[in-house]
């Protein structure tokens, strides 16, 4: 982001609360507007009524959601899985692999991460190799040459920085062992099972996407001969249960505290059970806002998901920027009041500046009345 001198607004009317999504005035419900998604300046307005109390909801900026466990086909090559959303910083595709990959991938558009949803099974690349099961982000830098061997059916959210990198968040006066120590990073091993790998023979294929097209290079023999490696670039591995989130017990955070992995025109964060706030005043729900700089992404990888009615593990809903929204009439019941101690949920949320097309796989699985979701009974 670049610096900006923001015009100094400081001003407060009428009724209102002290302390952003704390201690609101009684009936009241909050709603915050602000710049560059929650890092910017910030105004928290207070309503008589929930804000996404819509009777109709027409037009493109409508709310989507989409059921990409719908998606049944099997792909053999990542390449040729449906395209979920994109724009020129990235692509989003969900990809489903029942048997070993026949041909190696590589992306020369960008780095590219593998959120594992289902499955378990190994990635080889030019590293060595690598186990995953379910929960695991795969990152593999831009031309890094791979292929999976799946040993249980694998589903797989594919996000890729188009054109440029994936790196981690500054996580200023937190430390740099916040969210997750850096040692939880696991790198691939040149290990006997990788040898194993590279003596089968054979002819052996490399789609490289160069793009949006596919260029296949073949070999006489298993492409991924390495004997060795060193440096400060390789693939790794990081699983939803090795993040430590952030949290207070008196204020609701804004989801960019969980931010994982950051881009040049996106980020992408990963929601873990947390404790509930216990404060009596504090807000204890996602707070109303205008998401009016960037478009936001969730995709619900497991749990019970307490913010939203009617989404199940393998959904995807997509909220463009520009109007207001919040959690939903079910969860607003517990806006101070929480039945549970601490939420039970795992979500990637992508937070993209750069507005969103919808893919062909994604529109063949929408739910179109989720738009009416929000609509009290």
């Amino acid at each position: 982001m670049a610096n900006r001198n923001w015009i100094p607004v400081r001003g407060a009317q009428g009724t209102h609360s002290r302390q952003a999504h704390a201690d609101m005035p009684e009936g009241t419900y909050e709603r915050e507007i602000s710049k560059e998604g929650f890092f910017g300046p910030a105004a928290f307005i207070h309503h008589r009524r929930p804000p996404t109390g819509w009777t109709s909801f027409e037009g493109p900026l409508r709310p989507r959601a989409f059921d990409l466990a719908r998606l049944n086909a099997a792909e053999p090559s990542p390449w040729t899985a449906g395209k979920v959303l994109h724009n020129a910083a990235t692509e989003v595709r969900f990809w489903k692999l029942a048997d070993p990959m026949p041909a190696l991938a590589r992306n020369a558009d960008g780095d590219q991460l593998l959120f594992v949803h289902q499955g378990e099974g190994e990635l080889f690349c030019d590293y060595g190799r690598l186990a995953y099961t379910a929960g695991d982000y795969l990152y593999l830098p831009r031309g890094t040459m791979w292929r999976l061997k799946p040993s249980s059916p694998t589903a797989i959210l594919m996000i890729q920085a188009t054109n440029t990198h994936f790196g981690l968040p500054d996580k200023g006066l937190l430390g740099g062992h916040a969210l997750f120590d850096p040692a939880m990073l696991e790198t691939p091993v040149l290990d006997e099972a990788f040898q194993a790998h590279q003596a089968e023979a054979g002819e052996f294929r490399v789609e490289i996407k160069k793009r949006g097209e596919v260029s296949v290079v073949t070999y006489p023999y298993n492409p991924l001969d390495a004997v060795g490696w060193h440096g400060e670039l390789a693939p790794v591995r990081l699983n939803v249960k090795d993040i430590r989130p952030i949290v207070s017990h008196r204020y609701h955070l804004p989801p960019s505290v969980h931010t994982t992995f950051l881009s040049d025109r996106f980020v992408v964060c990963t929601f873990t059970p947390r404790p509930f706030e216990t404060d009596p005043g504090a807000l204890k729900v996602p707070f109303f806002h205008n998401n009016d700089d960037f478009d936001e992404v969730l995709f619900y990888h497991a749990g019970d998901f307490f913010s939203r009615d009617h989404i199940e593990a393998g959904m995807m809903t997509f909220h463009p920027s520009g109007f207001t929204h919040g959690p939903h009439p079910k969860a607003l019941k517990n806006m101070l009041t929480q039945p549970k101690p601490a939420t039970d949920e795992y979500a990637v949320m992508i937070d993209t500046r750069d507005p969103l097309e919808v893919g062909e796989a994604a529109a063949s699985v929408e739910n179109p009345a989720y738009v009416d979701s929000w609509k009290t009974a």
